[in-house]
């Protein structure tokens, strides 16, 4: 490698500098032959959103949900889900957005779920109850969720994405 001090690198180097951009940091990897898939193009396109992936890392179906997206290079903005937890309002948002009952946004598998005896108080809580029990700790939301402008998925399961597609 040559060093140019005090002057410009010769013009077809200072090209292929300019030229060279940083991979993106998620979604279409740099080489990819493919192209996005069109529903996500035009959810983007019409409404200008970036869609957001709520997650906690060392989950292996947040992994898995990760590599879908990216193996289907489709862009979004991650959100640990331990750090930045889902706030009440966006709880009650992603409610109505998903068309789920509320239980369905129980970890049910979590240690903490585990611990507070859930199953068996979740039946007698009032809505509002759940809400503020959910936007508590992100580790009682069922994750990962990915979020759109109209809609929401719960968990993932790779046959339910697809159709999306």
């Amino acid at each position: 490698m040559y060093v140019y001090r005090g002057q410009s690198p010769p013009a077809p180097l200072s090209r292929m500098l300019r030229d060279t951009r940083l991979p993106p940091l998620r979604g279409k990897p740099r080489n990819a032959p493919h192209a996005k898939p069109a529903w996500i193009e035009s959810i983007q396109s019409e409404t200008n959103i970036m869609m957001t992936f709520i997650y906690y890392p060392k989950c292996t179906t947040c992994q898995k949900a990760k590599k879908w997206l990216d193996d289907n290079h489709i862009e979004y903005t991650p959100r640990d889900i331990k750090l930045d937890p889902p706030s009440l309002q966006e709880l009650k948002d992603f409610h109505a957005k998903s068309g789920l009952p509320l239980k369905k946004f129980f970890n049910t598998s979590g240690m903490l779920y585990r611990s507070l005896n859930l199953k068996d108080k979740l039946p007698s809580m009032t809505e509002s109850e759940c809400y503020e029990l959910l936007a508590s700790d992100g580790m009682l939301v069922k994750r990962p969720l990915f979020i759109t402008e109209t809609a929401v998925l719960v968990g993932f399961k790779e046959a339910e994405w697809n159709c999306l597609k």
